[in-house]
């Protein structure tokens, strides 16, 4: 099939590789414009426009496909091109009817959880967030509202109780590998089936915001644990800021949420009688270290509280 691709983050790449080294023809790649990054503020490309460079694939970066004159330049390479089918993943553009509907086979999205739940932006960081033990990737028939397309195939992972979404999100790059095959392989077959989404049972994964971090000891160990596994968090210590990176859940942890209960191992005490030992930190100023490493130069005591 000629087919074009839409993507922009890591977790795009593996299934770019894989239709670039298939018997597919990737006519081109369509990737968010290239930005400025890190404390150089030097601009470099998506990830997904540097592998397809690496395939000699033809690179687009519109602004928009919904307005102005770059979506018109936009919408009349996509004519000329007229691919069979349009395959997205992790685009970042929410895509007009025309696009939809120019394909042959319309536009197919890799989505990484298993639909109807986690529709919208960060769908792995909320799974870990939230404590679920399984999610997956859904390719799914694009339709105009987000991620409510029709369920075309599904494969389901778990999520390891000690998992972080940076280890999830490398794994499920992984497994759209496998969701894309499956359904090209049906749809050249003429196998593939359309299952409509029950909307009774979505849920909304919005975007992280660095507020979301912030870590409130009252609420239960096991609960601020997965917000550490799902998007990092921060607390204060002695009025600096101090980011944590993992955690370790204790049971049976004395003293008032958000006091230190052990300052040989940095154990704080949480809402639910329960403990959360911080095992990877960054304080504020200094490089990322193992808890370990932080204790030998600084002595805490028992009883200080974190945050404001």
């Amino acid at each position: 099939m000629r087919i074009v691709y839409m993507g922009t983050p890591e977790i795009a790449v593996p299934s770019l590789r894989f239709l670039a080294e298939s018997e597919h023809e990737v006519l081109s790649v369509f990737t968010q414009p290239d930005r400025p990054k890190g404390r150089g503020h030097h601009t470099i490309p998506t990830a997904v426009k540097a592998a397809a460079l690496e395939y000699d694939i033809p690179v687009y970066q519109p602004l928009s496909f919904r307005k102005g004159e770059d979506a018109e330049a936009a919408m009349e390479t996509l004519r000329q091109l007229a691919p069979d089918l349009i395959v997205v993943l992790a685009y970042g553009q929410i895509l007009p009817k025309a696009v939809l509907e120019l394909p042959k086979y319309g536009c197919i999205n890799l989505h990484a959880s298993l639909l109807p739940v986690y529709r919208g932006a960060a769908p792995i960081q909320w799974a870990v967030m939230d404590g679920q033990t399984k999610t997956g990737v859904t390719a799914q028939q694009m339709a105009e509202s987000l991620d409510t397309g029709d369920i075309l195939v599904a494969k389901e992972t778990v999520i390891g109780p000690e998992e972080t979404a940076e280890e999830l999100y490398d794994r499920l790059a992984e497994l759209a590998v496998e969701t894309l095959a499956e359904t090209l392989k049906q749809l050249e077959a003429g196998t593939l089936q359309r299952t409509p989404q029950d909307d009774s049972k979505s849920c909304y994964a919005s975007r992280i915001t660095k507020e979301m971090s912030a870590l409130d000891f009252s609420q239960p160990a096991q609960k601020l644990h997965d917000l550490i596994r799902g998007i990092t968090g921060f607390t204060l210590l002695e009025g600096k800021r101090l980011k944590v990176y993992s955690s370790r859940v204790e049971a049976n942890v004395a003293g008032a949420p958000g006091t230190i209960a052990d300052p040989e191992c940095f154990l704080v005490a949480c809402g639910d009688g329960n403990g959360l030992r911080l095992t990877e930190i960054q304080p504020e100023g200094k490089r990322r270290m193992q808890t370990a490493d932080f204790l030998r130069g600084k002595k805490l005591t028992k009883g200080t509280k974190l945050g404001a």
